[in-house]
């Protein structure tokens, strides 16, 4: 995101425990990108690396773009670990899955950028608008840039389209020169690295919403999953508005959804229009005239005021 400022983690996550540790002491107001402990062999030979997003669609909580890297005459250890699109797995099977990308850190690297929902908002609803696909390929980008500024020796990028593949894929390629670049629908279900990536992202959304630090002190725990359909979701919305206020962090105030709810739960709110400006009589000195400095005349003598030109009147020093 351009307006907000990342935070830089200190910590190294090993397990599924220590991710949550790094997630629930995190401000949730701002995004952090993490990259794991670079494994030696993926600054040895050539790799792929993989790109996916969670969270896209939900109007509660942050979206997480996710990365992972592999040497590519080791990927096939992916297959054994069962690296699969992460929407098909259930949540016990993908923190399972995490665990075991984890357990390979000598083989396999990872990273994510969690995108706040104040940043994602302050996006979306700012003067000059920046639409969510470009927050996602920003995403995406940064996290290119990341392995590559560690040393990640990237041959081949794989990612999960936004919008018309072959349009992303250009502008990645635009980007990034020296990198091959395949860009695709359903990729985390086609390329076994997307998929990893996938499953880092999925798991690192869903235990942001578990651990979810209320700075507003409320003291929830149900919501859902976040989707608008979900009803547990949308109780939450009817019951978290705050008529003046509005939604807590969690919430992205862009997302229709919680504008229909505001609109009907929250005060309306009416504000005054700035008075326009009448235009100033002819022939009337603007103030900063007055400011000015005095310009002087080919013999470097101050130019008469117009009250005196008008009646013909001159300076004299000699009678």
């Amino acid at each position: 995101m351009k307006s907000e400022k990342n935070e830089e983690p200190t910590v190294t996550i090993t397990n599924l425990s220590q991710l949550q540790t790094f997630i629930k002491e995190r401000n949730n107001w701002q995004n952090v990108c993490y990259m794991s402990q670079i494994p030696e062999v993926c600054r040895e030979y050539p790799c792929i690396l993989g790109i996916d997003e969670a969270g896209r669609g939900p109007v509660l909580g942050p979206m997480v773009y996710g990365t992972a890297f592999i040497p590519i005459n080791e990927q096939t250890l992916l297959e054994t670990l069962e690296c699969a699109d992460s929407k098909v797995l259930t949540e016990e099977k993908r923190d399972n899955i995490f665990e075991k990308i984890c357990d390979q850190s000598g083989k396999i690297g990872w990273g994510v950028e969690i995108i706040a929902p104040t940043s994602i908002c302050n996006s979306m609803l700012s003067r000059s608008r920046y639409s969510l696909n470009q927050v996602s390929m920003d995403a995406a980008i940064g996290l290119i840039r990341a392995a590559l500024n560690l040393n990640v020796k990237i041959e081949h990028v794989y990612v999960d389209t936004v919008g018309k593949p072959e349009k992303y894929q250009e502008y990645l390629k635009s980007i990034f020169p020296k990198l091959k670049i395949t860009v695709a629908k359903k990729a985390d279900s086609t390329y076994p690295i997307v998929s990893a990536a996938s499953i880092c992202a999925k798991v690192t959304r869903d235990h942001s919403l578990k651990v979810w630090n209320f700075i507003e002190d409320l003291e929830v725990t149900e919501f859902g999953s976040g989707y608008p359909a979900d009803p547990d979701t949308r109780q939450f919305l009817t019951d978290q508005c705050e008529p003046v206020f509005g939604y807590p962090q969690l919430v992205r105030f862009s997302w229709s959804t919680a504008e229909n709810m505001l609109e009907n739960l929250a005060y309306h709110i009416e504000c005054e229009e700035e008075m326009e400006q009448k235009t100033p009589p002819p022939n009337t000195m603007a103030i900063t005239s007055f400011f000015k400095m005095t310009r002087k005349n080919v013999n470097n003598v101050k130019t008469m005021h117009e009250f005196f030109t008008k009646r013909n009147l001159s300076r004299e020093v000699d009678f």
